[in-house]
């Protein structure tokens, strides 16, 4: 299936507008729709939310993965695609496993986490202005980079895609139990647009 790239954006789901993090992400996620590519989080406020904003007004578009069933929290308002996994933090791995690459933000541990997953199987890591600790350990060595339109070409880059075009990889929706469902409805949705 030919799609847009899915770009991960992680970090906390704390911050607001105006500090830092949120203005790095919603710049990140400006970057992303500029260069064809969707944002992929998890749906709720904070970065996640600032990324998803950024899309939107960039013409983008954004798909949330939630931590609760459906009727256990809603997304924030800029997100195109709310899925509803039921997994709580187990969400983290769909997030990670189902972005092409993820750009990490400053957060807490849940993003810590994801960050630890998506280096475990193999989906390329770009630091924005954070966890500069992190990327010279051998473990957990990626790319670092202060600028939100740099992250994104780096990420799409280190994904092997080209920017503005879409990728011909398989949608990498994990195939957890009782999650079948929720890939079909981030299936339809790519195929929608």
């Amino acid at each position: 299936m030919r799609r847009p790239p899915l770009l991960g954006v992680i970090g906390s789901g704390t911050v607001l507008p105006g500090a830092e993090p949120y203005e790095l992400a919603a710049a990140v996620g400006r970057a992303a729709a500029e260069n064809g590519a969707l944002v992929v989080c998890g749906g709720r406020g904070g970065v996640m939310e600032a990324a998803a904003r950024g899309a939107r007004e960039a013409g983008g578009r954004s798909i949330g993965i939630l931590p609760g069933l459906e009727g256990e929290g809603s997304a924030n308002p800029f997100i195109d695609c709310a899925i509803h996994t039921g997994l709580g933090d187990g969400r983290n791995y769909v997030n990670v496993r189902t972005a092409d690459a993820v750009i990490a933000l400053a957060g807490e541990a849940g993003t810590l986490s994801e960050i630890a997953l998506a280096l475990k199987i193999g989906v390329p890591v770009v630091y924005l202005r954070a966890w500069e600790f992190l990327h010279a350990q051998p473990s957990f060595a990626a790319d670092w980079t202060a600028s939100p339109e740099e992250a994104v070409e780096i990420a799409l880059r280190r994904a092997g895609i080209r920017s503005g075009e879409p990728c011909d990889q398989p949608l990498r929706y994990p195939d957890l139990p009782e999650q079948m469902s929720r890939r079909r409805a981030v299936e339809e949705f790519l195929a929608g647009l």
